[in-house]
């Protein structure tokens, strides 16, 4: 096997004389287990700059993920890895070893299997006579669960903000998972947006990504943010890409910040973006997914939750309409989702039903909830812009009886709570003081980071809540942060956390807001304070 193969096929290992002479050239110590270790000299830089992280959790697995800052001149470099049920590596139950290269950016990927259901784990790499700081996982439940807790995010723009959001997230020792529903960096150079908030947060590099290099230096410069690392040091992520991972307002085939004449063809850009999203995010990589660029994938929590992770935007979505030609977005035969993903989701949901799961979690990128009603203007970039895949979905939940949905979406830059109906401007199809015609229930995530919504022109338009927006319990367009999900068997409930600023690291955070729908209902109802915290929760991994 080539030096390849550990950053796209997980999991796999190279040829046994292959690794022994590549570690012969850079230290002996590197290819003992990590507790037997011979010191070796410093190298500089320092091998894990940009920390350890994991994702994609199943029963008996977890992608984990690091990065090796090689020597200049260095194009091979093995590493190792454990995985312990504690801390202080007292009892591994998994190690292995592979190799890393230019090929890959130096990424690492793997996919550790064999492990228990439902059990917190600890981790690290060694690579070029160093250890990496020590990663903490969990693998997917099995059976009966009683409670589950999720932080929700999105939209993190490295120059418009600290990134204390995270920060917070990595202190909260109880959560199952973080998901991350996109914007996970922004593509935009040092003149563009958010480019110049005056933070001391520039970006690299200069200019806008469009080569595999320039997203491969972008997410590296995202990755070596302390707050970020911390996060991904303590906690699984469940990740999806929006649209600025490639370019805004992205689709198939082009995307508006996109121009062919300057940029090259999108194809180019979109397969540079997409393999560079792989490598550097801890994703599962299957074959097929670099070439097709297919993320959409489901996640079980026991008998508690289906998680389905779908992408709105370059899996199968057509162009974004124009919002001064209404009759054009109104069209039914234009998709945000291509028939093979709208076929997989409607099975996904209704094998959740067929299993008996109590809840059925749709992680997604853009506001399915309905603004357009009333006079309101249509946001294209948004499920009102695709409403015959908004009907269809909302049609299939209706007839098949497919209960207690909760989306949860981001993009926006705002906080929302609100129900989903097919038209929740008629009375005759939704009742807002009982609920009845609501389908599913919808919280959206606040930025981490990027300009909230309020600050655009026209934004404070949103904060009237009368009748006109009749399904819509909250929102709130000021605040950056993130929220927390919290099932049980009895209701599901989203809770929003602000922080005090972003335009200094280490801020505090408060307790904003919280919703909660009752099992059977989907229906919206305040909540006047958060859930409690797990009590003894695993200890989190060690840090500095």
């Amino acid at each position: 096997m080539g030096d390849s193969d550990l950053g796209y096929l997980p999991g796999l290992i190279i040829d046994r004389r292959d690794f022994f002479r590549v570690a012969g050239t850079l230290t002996a110590g590197a290819v003992l287990p990590l507790a037997c270790r011979t010191p070796v000299p410093s190298v500089s830089p320092p091998p894990f700059v940009h920390g350890v992280a994991s994702g994609d959790p199943l029963t008996d697995r977890v992608i984990l993920w690091t990065r090796v800052s090689a020597p200049a001149g260095v194009r091979q470099v093995p590493v190792r890895w454990e995985v312990a049920e504690d801390p202080g590596f007292g009892t591994v139950v998994a190690r292995g070893w592979g190799m890393t290269g230019a090929r890959q950016d130096f990424t690492v990927k793997v996919d550790v299997t064999g492990l228990s259901p439902g059990r917190t784990y600890y981790y690290r790499f060694d690579a070029l006579g160093q250890s990496s700081p020590i990663g903490r996982t969990r693998t997917l439940p099995v059976g009966s669960l009683e409670r589950l807790r999720l932080a929700v995010c999105s939209c993190a723009n490295y120059p418009q903000g600290f990134f204390n959001a995270y920060a917070h997230i990595a202190q909260r020792a109880d959560l199952d998972a973080v998901l991350h529903l996109g914007d996970y960096l922004y593509e935009y150079g040092r003149d563009g947006y958010g480019g110049n908030a005056g933070l001391g947060r520039d970006v690299e590099p200069v200019h806008e990504t469009v080569t595999l290099s320039d997203y491969r230096e972008r997410h590296a410069l995202y990755k070596s943010d302390p707050d970020l690392q911390a996060a991904h040091q303590q906690h699984p992520f469940i990740a999806v890409w929006d649209d600025h991972e490639s370019a805004n307002d992205s689709w198939m085939h082009g995307a508006q910040n996109h121009d062919p004449a300057t940029e090259g063809a999108w194809l180019n850009r979109k397969a540079a973006a997409i393999r560079a999203y792989h490598e550097w995010m801890p994703i599962r990589t299957l074959p097929g997914d670099l070439s097709g660029g297919r993320i959409y994938r489901a996640f079980r929590f026991g008998n508690l939750a289906d998680l389905v992770m779908l992408d709105t935007r370059l899996g199968g979505r057509e162009k974004q309409g124009d919002r001064d030609d209404p009759r054009a977005l109104e069209d039914p035969n234009r998709r945000l989702l291509d028939a093979t993903q709208e076929a997989w989701l409607q099975a996904q949901l209704d094998n959740s039903m067929e299993a008996g799961t109590r809840w059925r979690l749709l992680g997604q990128q853009i506001l399915m909830g309905s603004m357009s009603g009333q006079g309101q203007p249509v946001n294209p970039d948004s499920w009102d812009g695709y409403p015959g895949s908004r009907k269809r979905l909302l049609g299939h939940l209706s007839q098949a009886e497919i209960r207690d949905v909760v989306v949860l979406s981001g993009d926006v830059h705002s906080s929302w709570a609100m129900e989903v109906a097919q038209n929740p401007f008629s009375e005759e199809a939704y009742d807002p003081n009982t609920g009845r015609g609501s389908l599913a229930v919808e919280f959206v995530a606040p930025a981490v980071s990027s300009s909230p919504l309020g600050t655009f022109p026209g934004a404070e338009s949103l904060l009237a809540l009368d009748s006109r927006r009749p399904h819509i319990r909250w929102v709130d367009v000021h605040a950056r942060g993130y929220t927390i999900l919290d099932l049980d068997e009895t209701r599901a409930q989203a809770e929003w956390y602000f922080l005090d600023t972003v335009e200094r690291r280490g801020a505090g955070e408060r307790f904003a807001a919280a919703f909660a729908s009752a099992h059977g209902e989907n229906r919206l109802l305040p909540v006047s304070s958060p859930s409690q915290q797990r009590v003894a929760a695993p200890a989190l991994a060690p840090v500095g």
